[in-house]
């Protein structure tokens, strides 16, 4: 084991480096690893059930006269990558605008609804929760 500090002043710098405990480092990195993107898959899940189950804005005749409704909230989707990747989001074009706002073509201004923040915002004390969980189960 070497343990060394040479940053010159201030703040110090240390390095920590243990040898042959590769195997070891290589194990416990993928375990926390596996629980993290595990715990995210399950977060980005909660999010799109959320979305698909009221937490999308709907038109309204008031909104969108005549038009389509609910097509936002259908564009949800929920896309597992692999092991380790999980995105929600919308194939709408025009969900940024809902999400943040826009100009109209007469000059003015609809304010954004932040649908989708809320709803991640929503879920972060859950993924919390849940990494603490996947946490003790390694400890």
């Amino acid at each position: 084991m070497e343990v060394s500090s040479n940053n010159g002043g201030g703040y110090p710098d240390i390095k920590i480096t243990v040898e042959g405990c590769e195997e070891l480092a290589a194990a416990l990195k993928k375990v926390s690893e596996t629980r993290f993107h595990g715990a995210a898959k399950i977060a980005a899940q909660n999010i799109y059930n959320r979305a698909v189950n009221g937490g999308t804005p709907v038109s309204t005749e008031a909104t969108r006269p005549g038009g389509p409704h609910g097509e936002l909230r259908q564009s949800a989707g929920l896309d597992v990558e692999g092991e380790d990747r999980a995105v929600m989001g919308y194939s709408k074009d025009y969900a940024p605008h809902v999400e943040f706002g826009h100009r109209t073509r007469g000059g003015g201004y609809v304010p954004g609804q932040h649908f989708l923040q809320r709803n991640v915002e929503q879920e972060m004390d859950n993924f919390t929760k849940l990494l603490e969980q996947e946490l003790k189960k390694v400890l």
